[in-house]
């Protein structure tokens, strides 16, 4: 029998032992670790060194500066994660049973759903289930995946990842979302009929990382016009940096249109940038249960997108329709 065997693991591991841990690889030090714990710095030191020999390997490496974990240690910390993540999930539940539908709800958000979709659906649900405690972290995929993976984050909304980046997620696409490019009302652009790429090539733009996505497909369509793309860029996701740079300068932002048209002061420019498209959607744990209060605020995630999906359903109307853009601004 392999010694990592089942009956291996439960004989010998605690759980005391696994929020140390976590808190000891979260905090870098075993001394902050421990604090963030509420205990005793030797004791902590203790019982890592105890697991560490009922395991019979090293989990961490020892520096003047803190600790490292080990290849064995990086294992279990992922695992321990995902085991406290159940058990958090569990008492939410027992909870929910006892008092009604409460709970907490890590969400991770990244800047396609947060002007429009994550808004609308936090105000529903505190509308209908005001006993659900959310908290939001903002980021990029780089930075949120790992959350998501270790149990930290319950749910990712916006953009979805590629396809290598999907090991071990579930995603679920909610609506599709073009890629605008956003001025300022007041912007000299912003009065011209027509306008290419190539008229834009010379400007000054705001883009998302080079690692993203949504970058790629940028360059592509600048690419695909024979274009090189724009070398005066500013590479940022901070909606409130971004809204602030656009309505002070002439800079130009491609964007997921959705995130464009939610920002006052903004119009967008009659430019197409082929093939850049978003698909919104959530991305979640695949081989990690929902809580209730998650589940319940997936549910309003669908409702929101829905009403979404017929609004951009609408406004595809009313473009070829010009009398129904008429009788919407009476």
């Amino acid at each position: 029998m392999p010694k990592f065997h089942d009956n291996f693991l439960l004989g010998r591991l605690k759980l005391r032992q696994l929020r140390l841990l976590t808190a000891i690889a979260d905090e870098g030090t075993v001394l902050k670790g421990s604090q963030a714990l509420n205990i005793a710095q030797p004791a902590a030191t203790k019982s890592i060194k105890e697991l560490e020999d009922a395991l019979g390997v090293q989990l961490f490496d020892r520096s003047s500066r803190g600790v490292t974990p080990t290849d064995f240690g990086k294992v279990m910390i992922k695992h321990a994660k995902l085991i406290l993540t159940q058990l958090r999930h569990a008492g939410e539940e027992l909870q929910s049973l006892e008092e009604g539908l409460s709970g907490r709800v890590h969400v991770g958000t990244l800047l396609a759903a947060s002007t429009s979709l994550l808004p609308r659906a936090l105000a529903r649900l505190r509308e209908q289930r005001p006993g659900i405690a959310v908290t939001v972290a903002e980021g990029t995929i780089d930075r949120l995946m790992p959350a998501l993976r270790t149990g930290d984050i319950d749910v990712v909304l916006g953009r979805l990842p590629e396809y290598r980046e999907r090991e071990g997620l579930a995603q679920e696409v909610l609506y599709l979302d073009t890629v605008s490019i956003m001025v300022r009302e007041d912007h000299p652009l912003a009065q011209r009929a027509e306008l290419t790429l190539a008229d834009l090539v010379d400007q000054a733009w705001i883009m998302p990382p080079t690692q993203t996505s949504l970058r790629r497909q940028i360059d592509h369509a600048f690419r695909h016009e024979e274009l090189e793309p724009p070398r005066d860029v500013i590479e940022s996701v901070s909606i409130l940096t971004n809204h602030a740079l656009l309505r002070s300068t002439d800079m130009l932002a491609a964007m997921p249109h959705q995130v464009g048209i939610g920002q006052a002061g903004l119009v967008a420019l009659p430019v197409t940038l082929e093939g850049a498209n978003s698909r919104i959607g959530a991305t979640t744990h695949a081989n990690v249960e929902m809580s209730a209060a998650v589940r319940y605020f997936m549910g309003v995630i669908h409702e929101i997108a829905a009403e979404i999906r017929a609004e951009m359903e609408q406004d595809q109307e009313a473009a070829v329709d010009p009398r129904e853009t008429r009788r919407q601004t009476r």
